[in-house]
């Protein structure tokens, strides 16, 4: 659900809480607990940035916002408390270089990862990966792979290698 609020109870607002940022109107989604993360989001797209860390953010899901950051060249998503597989959207950020989504509860990662052809870092450690889609191996670009901390199966790691750059160095415990 989405709250608009009018221009006369902004300027009222405003004026009695000083601190909140309107313009004309504001989006206010109040349809989970990432509001602060949305509003930081929100103030970077107003700058255009390509780079955007929500590391420690006390994250329970990644908010829909993110995967509408097309430009994205950078994503920090670590030290929260994401967990079950990361959402499928992330196909939608076909610009990153740097995806860190360590120290999380994660336990899958979608194939749909490996459709980020401009992906050269990707840090997946001290989540809680037992298996790991074969579709890493499609990262033609990637430089680095932090898999350390988790309890991924060697059989998946050996058949993604065989696709990987023979550069791309892969960090295990």
């Amino acid at each position: 659900m989405k709250i608009l609020i009018p221009l006369a109870l902004t300027a009222f607002l405003v004026a009695s809480i000083g601190w909140w940022n309107f313009s004309k109107t504001s989006d206010l989604d109040t349809t989970d607990d990432t509001t602060d993360a949305n509003n930081e989001i929100q103030d970077e797209e107003n700058g255009n940035d390509t780079t955007l860390n929500l590391s420690g953010e006390g994250l329970t899901k990644v908010p829909d916002s993110v995967f509408k950051k097309t430009t994205l060249t950078n994503l920090n998503l670590s030290n929260n408390q994401l967990s079950g597989s990361l959402p499928a959207e992330i196909r939608l950020l076909q610009n990153l270089k740097t995806l860190n989504l360590s120290d999380n509860q994660f336990t899958g990662v979608p194939a749909e990862i490996g459709q980020l052809k401009s992906l050269e870092v990707l840090d997946l450690s001290n989540n809680q990966l037992t298996g790991l889609p074969y579709e890493l191996g499609n990262l033609s670009s990637l430089k680095q792979l932090n898999l350390s901390g988790n309890a991924y199966s060697e059989a998946d790691l050996a058949n993604i290698k065989k696709n990987l750059p023979a550069t791309t160095v892969i960090i295990v415990d």
